[in-house]
């Protein structure tokens, strides 16, 4: 441990945001790192506690505490405040591909786990993680390290997300040749077109592309396997096929006028926002300057369409949210470490309070119906409250709605971002995978070996929607046991 007292000496700092109301007239990322010195002294900041919670990545309360890559949170920031970055950046390294992604889109589950915020402010673990990656780039630390033994196995990703993108870099580091089928025009599956410029500029994929492809990753794009190429023709030609396809399948919601123009899935319109910044083509997009925006949900994807449509220049904005707010510190039931369910005001609703001059979120409401003009396009959504109720026979508390609460509001688009139920059909079937009951490709538990001989899976097609995070964790996990399975052992970490 560096410095002993630099938790009680020092106090969280985090980097500098720009201003909401001058951020949102681009799509830029708008953090602006902090000096190595105070960088240091942010380090300095990890007890190095007897109990690492930051790093454990366990299961406590039903929920996950900790960083599920287990990165070795303390050992990098004691040597981060030492100022040895090349050591800490090997550390880091060890247990996660990209910290680059994480380090900027992860909601830091080990901030959320630090021993330090107990008492106190928790260290920050996520813009110290990025302070290292982007040191090992700038310094040339960074550069292809082709395996230099290949073993001569073949294996199919299909699916560039986080999970298909960690799989690869793995087993291409163990010496098999990895082809990664993408079926968009570029590869990062919701890390490119799920998750917004502001938050991840997609020049940082780009960089990471490059290098992977000059380690020996062959990335083939716009190749919708199980539409353009037949699964049986990939079982073939690959020793290997893992499935890492995501989990596409978004939630609707069945209000009767849903048939409505204006009405879009939050990912579509995410994706076509983002393909307008990067090339400036206006075909599909969905403009949402001078009109008056819904966004139903509450999560994170919830709150990148908020930023966004601000950016766009909406007339007005609301976030309807179906459970009550939560309360803005820990609950007597909710003790650390387990993950803090508090309010939290993100990037984008904060924007719409600089904006609007209030919080665009509306808790405990959901749609009760779509109304559109003569012409078939969206111009109201009426709105019903609800309340947490009881079911008497199986215990649980349900959200009902109020009786005469219903209220209209003026709308011309409505983005959905209610989350994703599953792997799309059409994969599955192309590769005959069974499915469990919550439409994931089924494996053993702890497993990612399908029903079908040499295919895998990993990533949200496997677990359901979860963090980018977790997509490594399971790529990683995946990795390992293809590797297993072709060589009779793995060295895989």
């Amino acid at each position: 441990m560096g410095k002993p007292t630099g938790f009680m000496e020092f106090e969280r700092k985090e980097n500098v945001a720009e201003e909401p109301l001058e951020r949102i007239k681009n799509f830029n990322e708008f953090h602006t790192n902090m000096s190595d010195r105070e960088r240091k002294e942010q380090a300095s900041r990890c007890m190095n506690c007897g109990v690492p919670f930051c790093q454990s990545g366990m299961m406590i309360g039903g929920m996950v505490s900790g960083c599920p890559l287990n990165n070795l949170v303390p050992e990098w920031n004691d040597l981060l405040y030492r100022g040895n970055f090349e050591k800490a950046l090997q550390m880091l390294k060890q247990t996660n591909n990209f910290p680059e992604f994480t380090s900027r889109v992860c909601p830091a589950l080990c901030e959320a786990a630090c021993t330090c915020g107990l008492n106190d402010t928790p260290v920050t673990c996520k813009a110290n993680e990025n302070a290292i990656i982007e040191y090992g780039y700038a310094n040339g630390l960074l550069e292809a390290d082709p395996p230099k033994v290949r073993t001569g196995k073949k294996v199919a990703v299909i699916g560039s997300g986080p999970s298909g993108l960690a799989a690869a870099d793995q087993l291409n580091k163990r010496g098999h040749e990895v082809t990664v089928y993408e079926r968009n025009d570029h590869i990062g599956g919701l890390l490119m077109y799920g998750i917004p410029n502001m938050k991840l500029e997609k020049w940082v994929i780009d960089r990471k592309q490059k290098i992977m492809e000059e380690e020996g990753v062959k990335f083939i794009v716009n190749t919708n396997v199980g539409k353009d190429l037949r699964a049986e023709d990939l079982l073939k030609k690959y020793d290997s096929v893992i499935l890492c396809c995501g989990a596409s399948n978004p939630r609707d919601i069945k209000a009767p006028g849903r048939e409505a123009k204006g009405i879009y899935f939050a990912v579509d319109f995410l994706t076509r926002s983002t393909k307008h910044v990067l090339t400036g083509k206006t075909e599909g997009w969905v403009d949402a300057k001078g009109k008056n925006v819904v966004v139903i949900g509450g999560g994170d994807t919830g709150n990148d369409c908020v930023g966004t449509v601000i950016r766009q220049g909406a007339k007005s904005v609301v976030q309807v949210e179906m459970m009550p707010k939560l309360p803005e510190k820990r609950a007597a039931n909710n003790p650390w470490p387990e993950w803090p369910r508090v309010c939290k005001t993100d990037y984008g609703q904060e924007e719409a309070i600089a904006v609007f001059g209030k919080d665009p979120r509306v808790y405990q409401s959901t749609v009760k119906e779509f109304i559109s003009d003569k012409n078939g396009a969206l111009k109201k959504i009426k709105l019903v409250k609800l309340e947490p109720k009881k079911d008497e026979k199986t215990g649980r508390m349900n959200m009902v709605e109020i009786p005469g609460s219903e209220y209209e509001i003026p709308v011309e688009i409505c983005l959905i971002a209610a989350g994703f139920l599953g792997t799309e059909e059409y994969v599955a079937k192309a590769f005959r995978v069974q499915l469990n009951e919550r439409t994931n490709v089924a494996t053993e538990a702890g497993k990612h070996k399908t029903s079908v001989d040499k295919v895998f899976t990993a990533g949200d097609m496997h677990r359901g929607q979860s963090l980018v995070v977790w997509g490594i964790k399971e790529g990683r996990e995946v990795a390992r046991e293809v590797d297993e399975s072709l060589m009779g052992y793995s060295n895989l970490d």
